[in-house]
């Protein structure tokens, strides 16, 4: 399942705006692709990031990697039932476990975005 409302990276990472602001995950591709979610690392709070830019990264047993800003904008919230409970990503991508809050610098930007069908297309 892949929410209509939101836009979506090449790089599977998930971005739904809310007013100014915008808020950011990781997709349930990449949340089964990485395996069971073990810590989520967040040190880029209160700094503006250009898109593409790495605002941290996410750690799995198997592997970490590092979590792309779709657009770029300021990091202004750390989702910080992560630190809690990191594998909330796994069961629940898009609603409880967003990983970041961001005020956009440009959000035109949000138009070089993929839509859910273009993003299902891509993991086909």
């Amino acid at each position: 399942m892949i929410p209509e409302n939101l836009k979506y990276s090449n790089d599977h990472e998930w971005l739904k705006i809310d007013g100014e602001f915008a808020y950011v995950g990781i997709t349930q591709y990449a949340a089964d692709q990485l395996g069971d979610i073990v810590f989520v690392d967040v040190t880029t709070v209160g700094e503006t990031l250009e898109k593409n830019e790495v605002f941290g990264s996410v750690e799995a047993v198997k592997t970490v990697s590092d979590l792309l800003l779709p657009i770029g904008g300021e990091i202004v919230e750390f989702n910080e039932k992560l630190e809690a409970n990191p594998e909330l990503i796994n069961s629940d991508c898009y609603g409880e476990a967003w990983m970041i809050k961001i005020k956009p610098t440009n959000i035109a930007e949000t138009d070089e975005l993929l839509t859910a069908a273009q993003y299902a297309d891509m993991i086909k």
